[in-house]
């Protein structure tokens, strides 16, 4: 028997009399053959071209095997797929599919330049370290380019192209717009710059800034953690909203920012009300605040005390802190009475809440805003999670802070890529509301063979797969937009 045969095999429990044997000699298999329905949403929403669009390209073109476009949708497609290591492409360099999916046309490393590179059309590690290596322009003046920082990537750029795909989204422009701001902790467990430890998270952390509107990401910032949770919130929503209203014309829609009490600051509702924009935001609970609302609290515990049931008031105010705020401005108050779930406690618990908004009193009531306003941006949270679980928008171990900011950005463009195909091809399908994990698992991870002729490029998917109607759907639907 051969030796090398013998040293490639992998041996496992026998099949009754039949022995068990298994390779990785299946040289053009795939096992994302998902990325066929990425790519039909690339290529109809132009998104990755514009990712790429970010970047200057500095190289020797006439040594360029792999353009920007290229690097950019591997690095990008990789992280939908679930590969969130630049290490996993060195394995994934002979991937014809996911050659296919970048738009390469060699798609199966026929035209390398070097021989050891034959049958593998992407590009390794090292080649896509190059954009997580790209540095911000310094201002109007060409760069400093060295051997190593040939990739020039502009960061205004990369914030506006989100607000630019969400203004494609639409056909024409929305009556409103709720940008939900929120902060949440990247933890780090190297001495990375810009690390401090955060006493809310009793962590050494990051703390970027993150704005949705919807399910769409309009903002990610990567951030220290040693300031206020509200930095940059001012910059970052004036940018959106002028990008909206300036270039895509949304002189009309009505904006309106939600945000939690980390954000009830007096900088980002001056500018607010200075620029036509309204706000709902959750306001710390104090001394003053709760002596505002003592009558409505004692008759909530006078009745909840006589009918042992939670009993839940709303009720409004004008208010104004001491120093801290520049005018008066109106509260939304929850207060809540909550009997104890013990038959033998009949203590009261006394729950506040409390919101600022300039949203006019007289066309929403205490009960409506509070519930109906206030209350759903906490769905926030799961886009939140699926970019830092899903697509590995955590995964910030380089030393640098700005290399950071740059694997940050390109878990956003994966996200909006993913939060497209979930829009656009799985809105009538029991995926509809899935989390990108879930999309991943379930639809792009299929088995696939690629075979290419002179006139076609077949691709056999897995025979036996349970998504197979959810992913015939989807091709129909893409296929037709």
């Amino acid at each position: 028997m051969d030796t090398d045969c013998q040293q490639a095999s992998l041996f496992f429990q026998p099949h009754f009399q039949r022995e068990v044997r298994a390779d990785f000699s299946g040289s053009r298999v795939s096992s994302d053959g998902g990325a066929l329905l990425l790519r039909e949403v690339a290529n109809k929403t132009g998104l990755l071209q514009s990712a790429a669009s970010c970047f200057t390209d500095h190289r020797n073109q006439t040594f360029v095997e792999h353009d920007l476009t290229c690097l950019v949708s591997q690095r990008v497609l990789g992280l939908c797929l679930g590969y969130e290591d630049l290490n996993d492409h060195d394995f994934l360099q002979g991937d014809s599919l996911l050659a296919l999916a970048c738009g390469r046309h060699d798609h199966q490393g026929h035209d390398r330049h070097q021989p050891e590179d034959y049958g593998k059309p992407l590009a390794s590690s090292s080649t896509l370290n190059r954009l997580e290596l790209a540095v911000p322009p310094l201002g109007g003046e060409t760069p400093v380019v060295d051997r190593y920082h040939k990739v020039i990537f502009d960061p205004d750029a990369g914030q506006q192209l989100f607000a630019d795909l969400y203004a494609k989204s639409h056909r024409h422009p929305p009556k409103q717009v709720i940008l939900d701001l929120d902060a949440t902790d990247d933890v780090l467990h190297g001495q990375q710059e810009g690390r401090f430890f955060h006493g809310y998270y009793d962590s050494y952390c990051y703390l970027p800034l993150y704005i949705f509107a919807g399910s769409h990401l309009l903002w990610a910032e990567q951030r220290p953690s040693n300031q206020d949770a509200a930095t940059g919130s001012v910059a970052a929503v004036s940018s959106i909203i002028s990008r909206l209203r300036e270039v895509h014309g949304w002189h009309r829609t009505t904006f309106i920012i939600l945000g939690d009490s980390g954000f009830c600051r007096d900088d980002l509702m001056t500018w607010c009300e200075a620029n036509r924009v309204h706000y709902i935001l959750g306001l710390a609970k104090n001394s003053r605040l709760e002596a505002k609302v003592s009558d409505a609290m004692a008759q909530a515990v006078d009745t909840a005390t006589q009918g042992q049931q939670r009993i839940t008031e709303y009720t409004r105010f004008a208010y104004r802190t001491r120093t801290s705020w520049s005018r008066e401005r109106t509260v939304t108050a929850k207060v809540e009475a909550l009997p104890s779930p013990r038959e033998d406690d009949d203590s009261i618990k006394q729950n506040h809440r409390f919101v600022v908004s300039s949203l006019p009193p007289s066309r929403h009531s205490p009960k409506a805003l509070y519930r109906n306003w206030y209350c759903p941006r906490g769905d926030m949270e799961n886009r939140i999670k699926e970019q830092q679980l899903d697509l590995f928008a955590d995964r910030t171990s380089t030393a640098r802070l700005w290399s950071n900011q740059i694997r940050l950005w390109f878990s956003s463009v994966a996200y909006c890529l993913m939060d497209a195909l979930r829009r656009t091809a799985l809105s009538k399908t029991a995926m509809a509301k899935a989390q990108c994990g879930t999309i991943r698992l379930r639809l792009l991870k299929i088995a696939a063979t690629i075979r290419t002729t002179t006139r076609r490029i077949w691709i056999s998917l897995s025979g036996c797969h349970p998504a197979e109607p959810v992913f015939r759907h989807a091709a129909a639907v893409l296929h037709q937009t």
